[in-house]
C-alpha cells in the first residue's frame, strides 16, 4: 500500500489516463478518488460510471450522450456523462464489461479527446481525465475477442494494483478500528470495543471479500452489540467462526504449494505463470506453438507472459 500511495502522489499534476487492477473489494474506487483529489481537477466534479449496469444502447447514450429524436424515447438532448463532468474526472468501474462497440467511441475519446453523441454529425471536444478500474483479467479478454487489444494499450499507460488485503494484515487491526467508530456514530452506540479475541480472530482470516468484506462484518457486529459492550468472536457471522476445512486447504502446481486458503486470482496467477513455464520449455521456446497448445491466441500469450514477468516477450517480439 505505501507503494500505492506513492504512485497516487506521483500522478499529482498530471492528466494521464490510470488502470486501477485489483480483486473485488480493494478499495479502487478509494484509489481512484485519491488521484482525482490530489489532481488540478480536484475542485471539479468526480463521476463514477459502472460498466456493468446498462445495455449496449443505454451505456453508448449515458456515456456520450444524445441528441433529441435520435431514437425512440430520446425525447430532449442529454449531455451524456463526457460531457458532465467537462473539467473534472470520470470514473469508469469494472472497464473489462464495457460493451465490445462501445469501446472505440472510449478509444477514440483517450487519443483525440473527442465524443461523439448519437444522433450528431460532428465529434464535440471535452475536457476531461479518465480513471478506469477493473477485477478482470484484461489480457485473457483480449485473448478472446472481447475487449479491444489497442483501447487496453491505451488503458494501460499508468497502471495501478491494489493488494488485497490477506497481503496486508497489519493494516486490519486500524481498519477495524475505523470501521468500528464508523458503525459506532452510525448505529448510536458509542463505547463499542473489540475484544482482544476478536481483533486476533480478524487478523487471521482470509478475507476473500476484502475491506469491503471487512467493513460489513464489523458493521454487523456493531448492530448486534449493545451500547458500551465488547465485541466477541459469536458476534461474528459464521464465515469467521466457522472451523478451517481441510478441503482446498492446501494447493499445489510445480513447486509451488500453499498452506492456508487463497484468493482465486492469486492461485490462478501462480498456475498460469507455472504452465506457461513448463510448456514453453516442453516447446522449446517456440512462441507460436506454446501458444496453440495453452489454447491461446500468440498475442493472448504475449500479454499473458508480460503481465506475469516472464521472460523471452522481448525477444520474440
Amino acid at each position: 500500500m505505501s507503494r500505492v500511495v506513492e504512485q497516487i502522489q506521483r500522478l499529482r499534476g498530471r492528466n494521464l489516463t490510470v488502470l486501477i487492477t485489483g480483486e473485488s473489494g480493494t478499495g479502487k474506487d478509494l484509489v481512484a478518488r485519491a488521484i482525482h483529489s490530489g489532481s488540478p481537477r480536484h475542485h471539479a466534479m468526480f463521476l463514477p460510471y459502472n460498466c456493468t449496469t446498462t445495455t449496449r444502447e443505454l451505456a453508448d447514450s449515458q456515456l456520450f450522450g444524445h441528441r433529441r429524436g435520435s431514437f425512440t424515447g430520446a425525447v430532449s438532448d442529454q449531455a451524456g456523462l463526457f460531457r458532465s463532468a467537462a473539467g473534472g474526472t470520470l470514473f469508469l468501474d469494472e472497464i473489462g464489461d464495457l460493451p465490445l462497440d462501445i469501446q472505440p467511441k472510449l478509444l477514440r475519446f483517450l487519443e483525440q479527446g473527442e465524443v461523439m453523441p448519437v444522433g450528431e454529425t460532428r465529434p464535440q471536444s471535452v475536457d476531461v481525465r479518465v480513471l478506469a478500474a477493473t477485477n478482470a483479467d484484461l489480457e485473457q479478454r483480449v485473448a478472446e475477442g472481447t475487449f479491444r487489444e489497442d483501447l487496453y494499450y491505451r488503458l494501460s499507460v499508468i497502471r495501478i494494483l491494489v493488494p488485497p488485503l490477506r497481503d496486508r494484515r497489519e493494516e486490519i487491526p486500524h481498519l477495524s478500528t475505523f470501521f468500528l467508530r464508523e458503525a459506532c456514530d452510525e448505529f448510536a452506540k458509542p463505547d463499542v470495543r473489540l475484544a482482544p479475541a476478536t481483533l486476533d480472530l480478524l487478523t487471521r482470516f482470509w478475507w476473500p471479500g476484502n475491506v469491503r468484506q471487512l467493513r460489513n462484518e464489523i458493521q454487523r457486529a456493531v448492530a448486534m452489540s449493545a451500547p458500551g459492550a465488547e465485541v466477541e468472536p459469536d458476534h461474528l457471522s459464521a464465515d469467521l467462526t466457522a472451523p478451517p476445512s481441510d478441503d482446498g486447504a492446501a494447493l499445489s502446481a510445480d513447486n509451488h504449494r500453499w498452506d492456508r486458503p487463497q484468493n482465486l486470482a492469486t492461485a490462478v496467477e501462480h498456475v498460469e505463470r507455472a504452465l506457461i513455464g513448463s510448456t514453453l520449455k516442453h516447446t522449446g521456446g517456440n512462441i507460436s506453438e506454446a501458444a496453440r497448445v495453452l489454447g491461446l491466441t500468440r498475442r493472448g500469450l504475449y500479454l499473458k507472459m508480460g503481465r506475469l514477468k516472464i521472460e523471452g516477450v522481448e525477444q520474440d517480439i
